[in-house]
C-alpha cells in the first residue's frame, strides 16, 4: 500500500527548503529513473525518440536525452522551443554534449512523451494533439514522463492523451493517474525517487493505492473448529435468482461457515447453499440488492433489513429503494455499499435530490466519493470501476488492479458475496471491502482462459485457489 497525493508541489518544496536539494538535482534523479528503465529493458544502440515541452517536464526529457546520449541513438524533438529557466539550461547542456536534435517525428524503439506533466489545467491545443496522434500511431515502446500529456491535474482527458505503455511518475503517486477515463493512456505506473527516500519525500496522506501483496486471505489456522466459528452469511435472493445464487457461491467459497439464501420462491442453488424464507436467527451478516427487484414486501424488509443490527452489504437494486437506503443512517452498524456509477447517481438523487450524470461521476470520482464520505463517514463506499475507490472515515483506498475480464454480468455479485463472507467472519467493513476487492481482481488475473470468456463461476473457482 502506497500513499497517493493530489499534488507534489509541497513535497518538492520541502526538498528545496528543508533538505537543500535544488530543482536541478531533482531533475537529474527524475531523468535517471527513466534512463534506468530504458537501460534495463532495451539494448544499447536502440533508438530513443524524446519529445520535450517548453517547461520543466520538457526539461526532464532533455536531461534524459543527455544521460542516454552516447549509448543510445537519441533523437530529441523540441517542437515549441523552451521557456522555463531549467529547460533552457538543460537544452544548453544537451547541445554542448552534441545530443541530436531533429524536427520531424519518426518511429523509434522507445518513444518518450515529456511535453506536459502533472498539473495540466487546460485543454491541449490542436498542434499538441497532432503530435500526440503521430506518437500514438508509432509502434515503439511508449513512456510517459510523470503524467501522460493530455491527462489533466484531475485525471480527465483534455481532450485526448499520449497513450503510454508505462508512466514513470516522479517522487510520489498522484491521484491524476487513477481516474478511469485515463487508465488506458497511463499503462503501468512506476514511481522513481528524486534523490531522497520516499519515506522522507512524502508527507501525510489519507489516500492510498493498494498493491497485490496487500491481499490477506481468511485464515484457518486453528484445528479444533466448527462451521459456526466462521460466521453465517444471509443473502437475499430476489426476482433474478441467479444473482443471489452467485453471491452465495462466492460467500461460501471465501470461507463463510454457513451461507443461506433468503427466498420467497423455490430456487435451485448448489447443494451446499441453504435457503430459508426468513433471515436465520444465527446469521452474522447480510447482503441485499443483487437481482432483488421488488420481490420482498416493505414490512419484511423493515423487519429483517432496516431493523437488523447485522453487518450488511448493499448492492444493485438496493440503490433504488429509499427504505433500504435508510440503513445508511445507522452509525453503529458495519455497512458496505458497492454501486457502479449508474447506481451511484440513482442513490445520490434519493439521498440528496441532486441529479448527476454517469459522465459527471466518472469525471469526478474522487470528489464524489469524498462528498459521500462527508455525509456518511461511517459507511464504507466501494465505487466500482476500472479503478475501484473504497472510502470510509476520510481514508480513501484505490484498487487499480482490475481488468476487462471482470466486465461481465455477475462479477459484481461475486464481489458482494466475497464482502458479506468476510463480514460474516467478523471483519470490519473497510477491511472486508478492501480484501474482497483484492481477492476479486487477483482471481481475475489468475484466470488463464480467453480475456472475454471468464464466467462468474470461473471467477469463484479462482477465488478458491488463491494462495499467498
Amino acid at each position: 500500500m502506497q500513499k497517493v497525493f493530489k499534488s507534489c508541489y509541497d513535497l518538492d518544496k520541502k526538498c528545496y527548503e528543508t533538505y537543500g536539494l535544488t530543482e536541478d538535482i531533482l531533475m537529474e534523479h527524475a531523468a535517471r529513473g527513466m534512463a534506468e528503465y530504458i537501460q534495463n529493458h532495451f539494448d544499447k544502440g536502440s533508438s530513443v525518440l524524446i519529445v520535450a515541452g517548453v517547461g520543466n517536464n520538457g526539461a526532464d526529457g532533455i536531461v534524459l536525452a543527455r544521460q542516454l546520449h552516447g549509448e543510445y541513438d537519441v533523437r530529441l524533438v523540441v517542437p515549441f522551443g523552451v521557456k522555463s529557466e531549467m529547460a533552457k539550461l538543460q537544452l544548453q547542456r544537451a547541445d554542448a554534449l552534441g545530443v541530436k536534435r531533429i524536427t520531424e517525428l519518426h518511429d523509434a524503439d522507445v518513444i518518450v512523451d515529456a511535453i506536459f506533466g502533472a498539473g495540466l489545467n487546460r485543454n491541449i491545443d490542436e498542434k499538441v494533439q497532432h503530435i500526440l496522434h503521430q506518437l500514438n500511431s508509432f509502434q515503439g515502446h511508449k513512456i510517459a514522463c510523470d503524467v501522460p500529456t493530455g491527462v489533466s491535474q484531475n485525471g480527465v482527458l483534455v481532450p485526448m492523451a499520449f497513450r503510454g505503455d508505462v508512466t514513470i511518475t516522479m517522487g510520489a503517486y498522484k491521484e491524476a493517474l487513477y481516474l478511469d477515463d485515463s487508465k488506458d493512456d497511463i499503462g503501468k505506473i512506476i514511481r522513481v525517487d528524486l534523490g531522497v527516500s520516499s519515506i522522507l519525500y512524502e508527507g501525510d496522506s489519507d489516500t492510498f493505492v493498494l498493491e497485490s501483496f496487500d491481499l490477506k486471505l481468511p485464515s484457518r489456522v486453528a484445528q479444533s473448529t466448527h462451521k459456526g466459528d466462521f460466521g453465517h452469511a444471509a443473502i437475499f435472493c430476489g426476482e433474478k435468482e441467479g444473482a443471489g445464487i452467485i453471491a452465495g457461491m462466492a460467500a461460501a467459497t471465501f470461507g463463510a461457515g454457513l451461507t443461506t439464501l433468503v427466498v420467497h420462491a423455490k430456487v435451485s442453488p448448489p447443494a451446499y447453499l441453504m435457503h430459508a424464507t426468513v433471515v436465520p436467527d444465527n446469521a452474522s451478516a447480510l447482503a441485499i440488492g443483487m437481482g432483488l427487484g421488488e420481490h420482498f414486501e416493505c414490512e419484511f424488509l423493515q423487519k429483517y433489513v432496516v431493523e437488523s443490527h447485522l453487518p450488511i452489504v448493499l448492492d444493485a437494486d438496493s440503490f433504488h429503494s429509499e427504505e433500504i437506503l435508510s440503513v445508511l443512517e445507522q452509525k453503529e452498524r458495519e455497512i458496505v455499499i458497492t454501486p457502479h456509477p449508474k447506481e451511484f447517481i440513482v442513490m445520490w438523487k434519493i439521498l440528496t435530490g441532486e441529479q448527476l450524470t454517469v459522465s459527471e461521476v466518472q469525471a469526478k470520482r474522487f470528489e464524489m466519493v469524498r462528498k459521500f464520505n462527508a455525509r456518511y463517514p461511517h459507511v464504507t463506499l466501494l465505487l466500482k470501476g476500472a479503478n475501484m475507490l473504497i472510502m470510509q472515515e476520510e481514508r480513501l483506498y484505490i484498487n487499480p488492479l482490475g481488468s476487462s475480464k471482470l466486465s461481465k454480468g455477475g462479477s459484481g455479485d461475486v464481489l458482494s458475496g466475497l464482502i458479506v463472507s468476510l463480514l460474516a467472519q467478523g471483519y470490519m467493513a473497510i477491511d472486508a471491502a478492501i480484501q474482497a476487492s483484492l481477492a476479486l481482481v487477483t482471481a481475475a488475473q489468475n484466470y488463464d482462459g480467453s480475456s472475454y470468456s471468464m464466467l462468474p463461476v470461473d471467477l469463484i473457482d479462482e477465488v478458491g485457489r488463491l494462495e499467498l
